[in-house]
């Protein structure tokens, strides 16, 4: 039991450490490529490891056997070569925390709202539920409290106990064990399309920057939804469906025709994801630089006549490069004023990743 407590302490205090600085681990790329299934890797710097520290009265002593002062004892490192630094070392320790858990606390440190649903499709979860007590069972589902009332009552019963004297000993007939009824429950379901423009404007840092905002994305997602599905489109002037490591280390060299990538979403949702059924978040990430006018108008008749009426919500984040025009943006708040279910986001650099994602999830749709 000490030892689940010390664990489940220093657990608090790895989150802790990681809302005093989350910021730093928001714009942490490195954070997030070390991920292992459910769990990543965060370098905690500053935490003391335990060890043992001698008191005032046994700072000392007189050693027995061979060796002459100054020799290292047992299991101490050597002296090292080389010129003594000037400032102590930092100890860093990697501890393993749940994509869960950093949901939990990008919602507490940003004051996200919880999601309400909105399509119907659902995902059923199995769970265990314990929903009695029967006179056999497997041991690791021996009910102590109840084991031992059924004891008591027995001794009670027959005149053996004692209150001078209460000692009830429980015998096999007495033992009770709880039961196990699976128990199903519907889950929301979702998808999050992603639509990137890797045009030859949108450099490495603001494929990093949008690698980051989808990592957060989807870790609140995935929070909110049981069942979450996730599929990406890159494009230029022509747009294709990829998996993930393509999504962002693909880098090409032509124009950008957005719409191309919106007629493709828009094929994926009719094919696969009633908007019905299903709650359906796109999120197009570019630099603003599109092709024509014409284009745009395109894009932003779409957006009016096919996503806004069908999405959970749109979302268009406007990563800054010093080769886009930003044009984009500016078209859209002016075709489209007041749309709630448009959210558009401009993320000058790293550090303005918290204030995005904070426009995205902040309304709670």
């Amino acid at each position: 039991m000490g030892i689940r407590e010390d664990h489940n302490r220093f657990r608090e205090i790895v989150k802790g450490r990681i809302k005093k600085n989350f910021k730093k681990y928001v714009t942490q790329g490195e954070m997030i490529g070390r991920r292992e299934k459910e769990f990543v890797k965060i370098p905690i710097p500053s935490i003391d490891l335990p060890r043992f520290k001698y008191g005032p009265k046994q700072s000392g002593g007189v050693g027995q056997g061979q060796g002459q002062p100054g020799d290292a004892v047992d299991g101490e490192q050597q002296p090292g070569q080389g010129q003594a630094g000037d400032s102590p070392g930092e100890h860093v320790l990697e501890a393993d925390v749940t994509i869960e858990e950093l949901a939990d606390i990008l919602g507490e440190q940003l004051e996200l709202p919880r999601i309400e649903p909105r399509g119907n499709k659902k995902v059923d979860s199995i769970s265990n539920k314990y929903t009695g007590r029967a006179p056999v069972g497997p041991e690791n589902l021996r009910h102590f409290k109840s084991s031992y009332k059924e004891a008591l009552k027995r001794s009670i019963a027959s005149g053996t106990y004692d209150p001078l004297n209460p000692m009830v000993v429980p015998i096999k007939r007495d033992m009770r064990y709880r039961t196990i009824r699976k128990v199903t429950k519907p889950m929301a379901n979702a998808v999050v399309i992603y639509m990137m423009d890797v045009s030859g404007s949108m450099g490495e840092e603001q494929k990093e920057i949008v690698r980051l905002e989808s990592f957060w994305i989807n870790a609140w997602l995935q929070r909110n939804y049981k069942g979450l599905e996730t599929r990406f489109i890159i494009h230029d002037a022509a747009a294709k469906e990829v998996d993930e490591k393509t999504f962002f280390s693909t880098s090409e060299s032509g124009g950008t025709l957005i719409s191309s990538a919106y007629k493709l979403c828009q094929k994926i949702i009719e094919s696969e994801y009633n908007p019905n059924e299903w709650n359906i978040y796109p999120f197009h990430f570019s630099d603003g630089d599109n092709w024509s006018g014409e284009d745009t108008k395109l894009c932003i008749q779409l957006l009016k006549d096919y996503f806004i009426p069908r999405v959970n919500q749109f979302s268009y984040g406007q990563v800054e490069s010093k080769y886009g025009s930003g044009q984009f943006l500016k078209d859209l708040e002016k075709s489209l004023p007041g749309e709630e279910s448009l959210v558009i986001s401009r993320i000058e650099n790293k550090d303005k990743i918290v204030d995005s994602i904070k426009d995205f999830l902040g309304k709670g749709r």
